[in-house]
């Protein structure tokens, strides 16, 4: 079981029917518009709700910022690259996380993904973040509408999508090209590495070409988040902003 907590979380996993054992919402909480939702399709899922005091529910989500509202849902299943691949609309838009630890940066990313109509992101098995419940927090809901493989070696995932025409452009601040100099009309995955140690040696060497987002402030770089963020709204920009 994954405990949901937040009532964007919460939401939209109910949006995306997903199955849940039950929902538990503090007591004496009334008026809200999304608890109002949330009540309701959970009725119309036939998931069990139950009250709770404040103290309780911080027990169950093991944090404070839950909202009220807190789910027992169904894993989902597993999703595979080769799935992932055969899926994306044309052209193609990936994301392919390199090394990001921070399930709250995952969460940030995987909010901007959806908002781009990105075809699915890509993370390793060991030694990265994964969709926990701070994660689906983070993206306001947003893991529960975004596919997501993990794979047991990024390397090998690039070389599938590759096989199958995506382009693959990673992010590196030492990259001759600009971000915006590259064309992203054709089907791409976006590479993008961890805080400090960026994209790794190993990656950046499958990777068609390297693209670097310009800073011309004191700090060396943007955070994951913001990074992935501005790569992904320039595919939408020269895409023409199409609805995918």
């Amino acid at each position: 079981m994954d405990i949901l907590y937040g009532r964007n979380p919460v939401l939209e996993a109910l949006r995306a029917a997903r199955p849940a054992r039950k929902l538990v919402i503090v007591e004496g909480v009334h008026g809200d518009a999304r608890l109002t939702e949330i009540r309701e399709r959970a009725l119309a899922l036939a998931i069990p709700i139950e009250t709770s005091s404040r103290h309780r529910l911080d027990d169950i989500a093991h944090t404070e910022h839950h909202q009220g509202v807190a789910g027992y849902f169904h894993a989902r299943a597993p999703l595979r690259l080769e799935a992932l691949v055969e899926r994306a609309r044309d052209p193609a838009l990936m994301l392919v996380l390199d090394g990001i630890q921070d399930p709250q940066n995952l969460g940030a990313i995987a909010r901007t993904a959806e908002a781009c109509g990105v075809d699915g992101i890509v993370v390793a098995r060991r030694r990265a973040a994964g969709v926990t419940p701070a994660a689906a927090k983070a993206s306001a809901g947003a893991t529960e509408h975004v596919p997501l493989a993990t794979v047991v070696n990024i390397t090998q995932a690039l070389d599938t999508m590759a096989e199958a025409g995506i382009w693959r452009v990673g992010l590196d601040a030492a990259a001759r090209m600009r971000y915006d100099e590259f064309d992203y009309r054709q089907a791409i995955a976006l590479v993008v590495g961890a805080e400090g140690e960026g994209v790794r040696p190993l990656t950046r060497r499958h990777c068609d070409v390297t693209v670097a987002i310009p800073m011309v402030g004191r700090v060396e770089s943007l955070n994951a988040g913001a990074a992935a963020a501005v790569l992904l709204y320039e595919v939408l920009r020269q895409r023409g902003f199409a609805t995918r």
